[in-house]
């Protein structure tokens, strides 16, 4: 019991609640830098997959390509893994962090 009287809950519980709280806190999605890729691809597959603007796309390549990275979208990590696994899938490095 905790100080009030309550019953403290199960450890289950609070390790569901941690798992819960965890997936709604906002995670970067970050793509990389390389030598391999081109600028249109990369700009096409934050279009396709980021839902971006042209315009946006096209920012955000250049900030990878000059900075070395650049965090394309924001949101859960449930929401981002598809889109990290979609733009890994393109040959494109990138990672929820």
């Amino acid at each position: 019991m905790n100080r009030f009287g309550n019953p403290l809950p199960e450890l289950e519980e609070v390790d569901v609640l941690l798992e819960e709280l965890l997936e709604q806190e906002e995670s970067d999605l970050v793509v990389f830098n390389d030598d391999v890729n081109t600028f249109d691809h990369v700009t096409q597959v934050l279009i396709k997959v980021c839902q971006h603007t042209p315009e946006q796309a096209e920012q955000c390549t250049l900030i990878i390509h000059y900075k070395g990275k650049c965090a394309v979208k924001k949101g859960s990590r449930k929401e981002l893994k598809p889109m990290c696994e979609a733009i890994l899938d393109a040959g494109i490095q990138a990672a929820i962090l």
